[in-house]
Formats: C-alpha cells, structure tokens, sequence
C-alpha cells in the first residue's frame, strides 16, 4: 500500500545529519527529492550506515526495506524545501532514512 508523506524542510541548509557522509548533499527541494527518492528506492544509504553500527549484525534488516516505485517531488517555497514522498516504505523507515539524511531538521506535515 502506498502512503503519502508531506515533509518540510524549514531551513535547507541546516537539513544535514549527523554523520556528514550519509547526509543530504543537496541545497535545493528537487535535490533532496532526488537523494531521498534514491534513498528509498535502493539500501545504498542503508548499508553504509549499518557498517558503521558496532554489531552490524544485530541491526534490524526491516530498516533496509526498499521500494523500486518510491516517488519523491521537491518544491522550493521562499526558504524552506517541501517534499512529497509517495512510497510503500514504512513510516518508521522513512523517518529513519530522512534523520540519517536530515537530522533533526524536518518536519512531517500530512499523511494520507
């Protein structure tokens, strides 16, 4: 089942995550699309961060879920970047992927 996710981003440049390799590389709404979508559609991001858990072997493989249809648009509006993110991902692994690549620095909207 695909789920619809609002997302903001208030301030894009602050929209980073602790661990800078992992993080949004993007300063622009349709560049974090991109990066998110990639993020959902394939482990890549996934991966890099669980080799870096102490007991890789002891994350969860239900974060690594990924979905091939994942869609993400990106919008600049004045300041902040909004996204929206249609996937079948869940709603923890999406926002666990966007703290990886955003911090603490988003904001979930709307959900339907």
């Amino acid at each position: 089942m695909m789920t619809t996710y609002r997302i903001h981003l208030p301030d894009p440049q602050l929209a980073r995550g602790a661990d800078p390799s992992l993080s949004f590389k993007s300063v622009g709404a349709e560049g974090f699309a991109e990066e998110l979508e990639a993020a959902l559609r394939q482990d890549v991001l996934f991966q890099r961060w669980c080799a870096d858990q102490p007991e890789p072997d002891e994350v969860d493989p239900a974060l690594g879920v990924v979905d091939p249809d994942a869609r993400v648009t990106g919008r600049q509006r004045e300041k902040r970047a909004e996204l929206t993110v249609v996937t079948s991902v869940p709603g923890e692994v999406l926002r666990h992927r966007l703290r990886l690549l955003a911090g603490s620095h988003w904001e979930l909207r709307d959900v339907h």
